[in-house]
């Protein structure tokens, strides 16, 4: 396995095609490893697998949740060495902007709402830096988690109209045994709050289950998912709860296309995303 340091532009291996990105903030755990398999199955035995490990300053608002994110490399090392991962792309701190950078990647529509609302310039910073990993690394593929639909659909939306030669793979959201998304800062919660999380999971399956009985309205379809989560004993605070268009991103008057309903609900400080989809028939 080979480690990268210095983002100059990483050549293609002449034998080795196609090559397949995964593109991670490091703390790496079982949700990113099944990204690395779905990644492995992409390439095959001729081609490669390149993971990067970076945690991107430019799409943190919060410089708390900057500095307290997990940073574990010697150990995600280990694990792409493990795994099957060929290149390793981890560039130094500092290194992938310059200090007088002035150009950035805005989207205007998908980043609206969720997320993009709550985290003024994140998904400036998450388009930028992704892009970036596509013309640094000249990846045929690259693979995303669906835990982050939001994240995912912009970065498609970047890709087709910016005419960005790459295909974009979405990998269902890997849970822990309770129904948690695997999360890096799932690290973070304190006993009380990893045995509370599990509602997320729970408020989202309550309004699926609802839906496939028949019921197509928001509101009441977002109601019963607010219930559960405000049923909480460990202080839950929901930051949002929407359900949108599943393809742009917009709210529905009623459930009649495929939609998802997404949150993200803060446990004190540590702050948890995650969605399910109605397909709507």
């Amino acid at each position: 396995m080979n480690i990268i340091t210095e983002p100059t532009e990483i050549p293609h291996s002449a034998e080795r095609s196609p090559r397949v990105l995964v593109p991670t903030m490091g703390a790496l755990h079982d949700g990113h490893l099944t990204l690395v398999k779905r990644a492995r199955e992409l390439a095959g035995d001729d081609g490669e697998v390149l993971l990067t490990l970076f945690v991107n300053p430019t799409q943190f608002n919060n410089p708390s949740d900057l500095e307290n994110y997990p940073r574990t490399m010697e150990r995600d090392l280990e694990l792409c060495r493990e795994h099957g991962v060929d290149l390793v792309f981890a560039p130094k701190d500092g290194s992938m902007y310059h200090p007088d950078h002035s150009v950035n990647v805005t989207e205007d529509a998908l980043s609206s709402r969720l997320c993009g609302a709550t985290r003024p310039g994140h998904f400036a910073g998450v388009c930028t830096v992704v892009l970036k990993l596509f013309n640094l690394t000249g990846s045929d593929i690259a693979v995303f988690g669906k835990k982050d639909f939001q994240q995912l659909a912009i970065i498609r939306r970047m890709v087709r109209d910016l005419n960005v030669p790459i295909v974009i793979e979405g990998v269902d959201t890997v849970r822990e045994a309770s129904g948690l998304a695997m999360s890096s800062r799932n690290v973070r919660l304190s006993e009380a709050q990893r045995n509370d999380a599990p509602r997320i999971r729970k408020a989202l399956l309550t309004a699926q289950q609802a839906f496939h009985h028949g019921e197509t309205r928001p509101d009441q379809l977002l109601d019963m998912a607010r219930q559960t989560i405000e049923a909480s004993d460990a202080c839950a605070v929901i930051d949002y709860l929407e359900l949108l268009d599943a393809e742009n991103l917009q709210p529905l008057e009623k459930v009649t296309r495929p939609a998802i309903i997404a949150t993200a609900v803060f446990y004190g400080e540590v702050r948890l995303i995650d969605n399910i989809e109605l397909d709507a028939e």
